[in-house]
């Protein structure tokens, strides 16, 4: 099936599912995403989330929570679902009102006791407790709810927020959040955007979290643990809070001394700094596998390196701000924060990026066995899209734009994109159409092609 044509069908799909294709008034059961198509939910769009947890490691339930969804019905509805795997669902209602519920698999479908007409706001509260699980990626990766050696870490990407609050679990549906989360006494709460309260009370402790900005759920966490909380601020005021656990404070500490260098240079390159605060979590290397760029609040499985810390840093404008379509899109979050790797080198005085891209087309399967395997724009399963190609070849695409536009043109076009899609979502087509934009002298045509959706190793044209 050529691309444009897989791409008009991917755009019918997530429209007719989000309820702009007709009048059925049942709110559809996932949009259609090409690599998960039960995540997300149509009919409806989120636009906040305020979450009161309650934690207790010995407890049964170990996670009892309240999560009060305040949304915009997108069709006419008479029922809509809602994504949440495990835990057990007390309550439900819909403004107010007890609403009739049933569960299957990930789907909690409610029906309110009355229908909710198109362009209504309304707000859905689920009850519900149980012991979160991890769930396990099609590459075997460990997201959603994992435990700790002092506590519990909460990853999401690509659908395991849905283990620990339901909701719209699609990058498509971006919005604001509210987090209370109480635990045992000595016991810290951290997660996304701001601290906007800490109170105890007897033996438990209550951590209270606000994220102004859109975000994509599976960007949300939840750490609890024993930290070495530190608060800062960067030279022009922005605030720094970092949680790292105790044992990772010596090794963490010289890396966790240049985020605000980072910071700056990440600002200077990718435009202006999309949230109110930054900061890092940073848990034991046993925690999880990989580091993940929640936002504006990385998470790392141990002492970062510096080139890791760049990564998750440059994803808060890539992935984090501008967030992607569809999991298709996941090349826009790799490609540009890889490739953000390459430029720090660069600006330390090691390898151009140039020289790395050139070793990488030279012997890159020396380091990358599946680097030409598929191309970044197409992986052909769930299970390839956080594969080397994706990240890679990616960045080969985004350096090919600048070689072909030049440095000026290149970096004036990596912050007008970051601009013109702050807090928004975009997909491969976006993109392309806003690289032509922007130089329309030039000819994209082969990078397109070979690049970005051709098989096997391009040949390089000079």
């Amino acid at each position: 099936m050529p691309r444009y044509v897989r791409s008009v069908l991917v755009l019918l799909l997530l429209t007719a599912c989000s309820g702009g294709g007709g009048r059925n008034a049942d709110g559809a059961a996932g949009v259609g995403d090409p690599y998960f198509p039960k995540a997300g939910n149509g009919g409806y769009d989120v636009t906040h989330y305020d979450l009161t947890l309650a934690y207790d490691p010995g407890g049964r339930p170990v996670l009892t929570g309240s999560a009060a969804i305040t949304a915009r019905a997108t069709q006419d509805l008479d029922s809509f679902h809602l994504d949440l795997k495990g835990l057990s669902v007390q309550k439900v209602t819909v403004e107010g009102s007890s609403a009739d519920w049933n569960r299957d698999g990930q789907e909690l479908s409610v029906r309110p006791s009355r229908a909710l007409d198109r362009g209504e706001t309304f707000r859905v509260t689920v009850d519900y407790s149980g012991t979160p699980r991890p769930v396990t990626d099609p590459d075997g990766s460990q997201e959603g709810w994992l435990r700790t050696a002092d506590g519990a870490l909460a990853l999401g990407e690509p659908v395991g927020s849905m283990a620990w609050f339901p909701g719209d679990h699609h990058p498509s549906d971006k919005a604001t959040y509210d987090i209370a989360v109480t635990v045992p006494k000595g016991l810290t709460a951290v997660s996304n955007g701001e601290p906007a309260g800490e109170r105890t009370e007897g033996d438990r402790s209550t951590y209270t979290w606000h994220t102004a900005e859109p975000m994509a759920s599976y960007l949300a966490t939840l750490a609890i643990g024993r930290y070495t909380v530190t608060r800062s601020t960067t030279k022009d005021g922005l605030p720094v809070y970092v949680a790292v656990d105790p044992t990772q404070v010596a090794a963490s500490r010289g890396v966790l001394a240049r985020l605000p260098e980072v910071m700056d240079w990440a600002r200077n390159n990718f435009g202006p700094y999309p949230f109110a605060s930054t900061g890092a979590i940073v848990d034991r290397p046993e925690d999880s596998d990989y580091a993940l760029e929640t936002q504006n609040r990385p998470v790392f499985p141990g002492a970062p390196d510096t080139a890791t810390l760049v990564h998750e840093i440059a994803h808060q404008w890539f992935g984090d701000s501008v967030t992607p379509r569809t999991w298709r899109d996941m090349w826009l979050n790799e490609a540009f924060a890889t490739y953000a790797e390459w430029l720090w080198e660069e600006d330390e005085g090691g390898a151009t990026a140039e020289e790395t891209f050139t070793g990488l087309y030279e012997h890159g399967e020396d380091d990358y066995p599946g680097l030409w395997d598929f191309p970044p724009g197409d992986p052909p399963t769930a299970e390839d899209i956080s594969a080397d190609p994706v990240y890679q070849r990616g960045a080969m695409v985004v350096h090919r734009i600048r070689q072909t536009v030049g440095d000026d043109a290149f970096y004036d076009l990596v912050q007008g994109w970051t601009a013109a899609h702050r807090h928004g979502s975009a997909d491969a087509d976006d993109f392309m159409a806003y690289v032509e934009r922007q130089a329309p002298d030039e000819d994209f045509e082969e990078i397109w092609d070979d690049w970005l959706y051709g098989d096997g190793k391009p040949h390089l044209k000079v």
